[in-house]
């Protein structure tokens, strides 16, 4: 029989659990990846550390999180954990186009870069995403702002030399120039991917991952997981799994399944209503992990 087009599959524990990164009883912290996040604006600080801390907690070796100078202080004292380093930035605390060179500098040592996740929007911002994505050759998760930058210019993903996983709901998405209310929202989904020559997350009720070809279409989550900053703590704990060696697409559905099962732990204890993102990270991530590795 001739193979599908294809493939669907539905994210369950079994699928989840086979595309967790393996930790070796013998590794250091060298084994489990560099990876660097370029978060954070006046204002949205919080964004970025969501992101770092997410990233920590779910197993990167060293995590380096870029900011703006005007953050620095704010991120540093409280990202204890990670490398936390100051980038140059303009006069409404944003990152600027000076930014460049010490964020290049930077690039080479790295197993994957989460870019988007409060770094707001202007003209240099969206130089310097296009900047990182000439010269960045590992995978790069695009978030929040991210997003919206690249909407303004879809052209600069020709330029692209490294898997990108972009993560929209739909209005985001919409501004990509997807069709959120299309009546087949996977095949939408499959097309943008294939047209683009990006990884798809397109959050939702059940979220679909999608490269084009392949499909994921998740099963956990709950209401709780509707609020600000809940996608920041997603995609850091995505990101920490690209740099532990987890294939673009699986990484995304990895992380998915995980964060939208924390909710749900979480939720049993203390509600959908006071489940916050601070709470899936004390609480939520620790409650998966152990439940998945104990089944």
């Amino acid at each position: 029989m001739a193979k599908p087009v294809w493939t669907a599959e539905r994210t369950g524990r079994a699928l989840v659990k086979s595309l967790l990164p393996v930790r070796s009883r013998l590794a250091h912290k060298g084994d489990f990846g560099k990876v660097l996040l370029l978060c954070g604006s006046k204002g949205l600080a919080g964004a970025a550390m969501l992101a770092a801390r997410a990233a920590l907690r779910t197993g990167s070796g060293i995590v380096y999180l870029g900011v703006p100078e005007a953050i620095y202080s704010i991120c540093a004292g409280a990202c204890a954990s990670a490398v936390v380093f100051p980038l140059a930035c303009d006069a409404e605390g944003k990152l600027s186009l000076d930014a460049v060179r010490a964020l290049e500098a930077r690039l080479s040592g790295m197993d994957a870069v989460l870019f988007g996740c409060g770094v707001g929007q202007s003209e240099e911002l969206q130089l310097l995403l296009k900047r990182l994505l000439q010269n960045c050759r590992m995978p790069l998760v695009l978030d929040a702002d991210g997003i919206n930058l690249l909407a303004q210019h879809m052209d600069v993903l020709r330029g692209s030399k490294c898997p990108v996983i972009l993560t929209p709901h739909d209005g985001e998405f919409r501004r990509l120039g997807g069709n959120p209310g299309a009546k087949d929202r996977v095949f939408e989904a499959m097309r943008f991917a294939a047209q683009t020559k990006t990884i798809l997350l397109l959050k939702g009720h059940r979220t679909i991952i999608t490269d084009g070809l392949n499909v994921y279409r998740n099963t956990t989550g709950n209401p709780g997981m509707a609020t600000g900053g809940s996608g920041d703590v997603l995609t850091g704990l995505i990101a920490s799994l690209l740099c532990q060696g987890a294939d673009a697409a699986q990484a995304a559905a990895l992380g998915v399944w995980l964060h939208g099962r924390a909710g749900e732990l979480l939720a049993q204890k203390m509600s959908a209503y006071c489940a916050s993102p601070q709470e899936l990270l004390t609480q939520g991530l620790s409650l998966a992990f152990l439940e998945l590795l104990e089944t």
